[in-house]
């Protein structure tokens, strides 16, 4: 098998021949009085356009994988790290946030979210200053059926319900929707009443990554047109695409056989970027933990995790250093991973 050249996990994220997206669990509002809706959201940017300094979309779990563009129903209010003083300024939403959410977080047993009761439990500034200067981002549910990622917008708060990818590359889609990736989240992962529990320490942070290629690329974008063009016209969230895809229904319905062609092509490409070029998928309709999904057999997830396990042990042992260069041999046990949780969009 020809050598290829892998992104090498390090400390605090590094990768070989560059730094590796990172992966971040989003902000902790710690407070329903935050939460406004749209209308009322519009109401107090229309009476003082000031407020739209505090007042942002608020993506969660259920409304990434529900909603046809996976979009947030909700707004939230956010002063951010202001002092006191300064969230005071914006004096009608500051009211909000007095009135529906200091009497509860002045019972909170933590010191410091008695004392900063108008801030957000835990505000994920990595992940907002990570992000800061793309348009778009790559978000996955932490706890889902489908456990695939989306293009989102950035200008919004992500509840600690998702995990932000700082990306914007198609590259990057391919390889988080493929199956390789899949079938590494299922062995790493925990589950939560058969959902698949995604957590970027354990899963992301120890899976061995390809360089990004043309191939992953063009893949990934045609991935991403075809499944959002399916739940545009059929007004179907993420949970339901999939749904589709996971059952017979979809071995009659042309749009469903184009979105497994598209997944056929990621995985491919991803394969190939491995240098993985002995393998090739065979996939059906097969039972699972996760219940049947279009997938491919056990036999094949089982070499892929053995190859990646492989990989992890060869990267870490012995030293590796962030630019070296690794192929698909097996190595000695490697060396502990640093697992702390990076704090998201």
């Amino acid at each position: 098998m020809a050598p290829a050249k892998f992104r090498l996990v390090a400390e605090g994220g590094r990768v070989g021949g560059g730094r590796r997206p990172g992966a971040y669990i989003g902000s902790y509002v710690l407070g329903k009085g935050f939460i406004v809706s749209p209308e009322q959201a519009q109401d107090l940017i229309q009476r003082d356009s000031r407020n739209q300094d505090v007042l942002f979309p608020y993506l969660n779990g259920e409304d990434l994988n529900s909603r046809p563009d996976c979009s947030a129903s909700r707004w939230v209010i956010n002063f951010h790290d202001w002092p006191e003083e300064r969230a005071r300024e914006y004096p009608e939403v500051f009211a909000i946030v007095d009135h529906h959410v200091k009497p509860e977080r002045l019972k909170n047993n933590r010191k410091l979210r008695r004392e900063r009761w108008w801030q957000f439990a835990e505000r994920a500034p990595r992940l907002y200053s990570t992000i800061s200067g793309l348009d778009r981002v790559l978000v996955v549910a932490r706890v889902s059926k489908t456990a695939m990622p989306v293009f989102v917008p950035t200008g919004q708060v992500a509840s600690e319900q998702t995990v932000t990818f700082a990306t914007d590359s198609s590259a990057e889609l391919a390889l988080l929707s493929s199956s390789i990736h899949h079938a590494w989240a299922v062995s790493r992962a925990s589950s939560l009443k058969g959902d698949l529990r995604y957590t970027p320490s354990d899963v992301y942070e120890t899976m061995p990554q390809p360089d990004e290629n043309a191939e992953m690329l063009e893949a990934g974008k045609v991935l991403e047109m075809s499944q959002r063009a399916i739940m545009t016209e059929r007004g179907i969230g993420l949970t339901g695409l999939y749904n589709l895809l996971h059952s017979s229904a979809g071995n009659d319905d042309c749009d469903i056989r184009a979105l497994r062609e598209a997944q056929s092509a990621v995985d491919s490409s991803v394969l190939n970027g491995y240098g993985w070029r002995d393998l090739h998928f065979e996939y059906d309709l097969i039972e699972t933990r996760q219940g049947i999904r279009f997938t491919i057999p056990q036999g094949m997830k089982i070499e892929l995790c053995d190859r990646l396990l492989e990989l992890n042990h060869a990267l870490f042992a012995g030293g590796v250093t962030r630019n070296s260069e690794a192929s698909h041999t097996c190595g000695p046990s490697p060396a502990d991973v640093n697992r702390s949780e990076g704090t998201l969009f």
